[in-house]
């Protein structure tokens, strides 16, 4: 028993600085202004190139912050947005990089994971090397043009991620 003590007594003292050295995190994340004014510029952006999109932004956990719909806008369109701002910020990359190393037998398994999806249109949103959120747009004619009009509503925000 004794030895049995000793160890638990030895774990304990491992353990000790970490436990000491527990703080409160802060983290930089998306804020719902932010997620607005990227929304706004990302649907200006499409709408110039004659697109009716679906524009959709995420935090840092990959919850939805916005959804915004053109009016004519299709209605899966939502869904790929939201998956598609969410596999950005899940992988750290753009989704049309995703899309294209999955498509690597080494990495196709990473498709499978719940909602995500293979497809171009979501940019991640990063301060230095922390990615605090992502957006996506759904329904232009390429997912080139969804993630070209995506980066023009980071551009709207820009100064802010410094």
């Amino acid at each position: 028993m004794s030895h049995k003590l000793a160890a638990g007594f030895c774990c304990a003292l491992a353990l000790a600085p970490a436990i000491a050295s527990a703080q409160v995190l802060r983290e930089a994340n998306v804020s719902l202004a932010m997620a607005n004014t990227m929304s706004l510029a990302a649907l200006a952006s499409c709408k110039a190139a004659g697109s009716a999109v679906t524009v959709a932004v995420v935090d840092r956990g990959g919850l939805l912050k916005t959804l915004m719909v053109h009016d004519n806008a299709n209605p899966h369109n939502g869904d790929l947005a939201r998956r598609k701002a969410y596999t950005a910020r899940t992988y750290r990359m753009t989704s049309l990089q995703f899309r294209d190393r999955s498509a690597m037998p080494e990495f196709s398994g990473q498709r499978m994971v719940a909602d995500v999806v293979a497809l171009g249109g979501g940019v991640p949103i990063v301060i230095g090397e922390d990615v605090i959120g992502a957006i996506a747009v759904s329904g232009t004619p390429s997912q080139e043009l969804d993630e070209k009009c995506a980066k023009a509503g980071i551009e709207a925000v820009r100064a802010q991620l410094k």
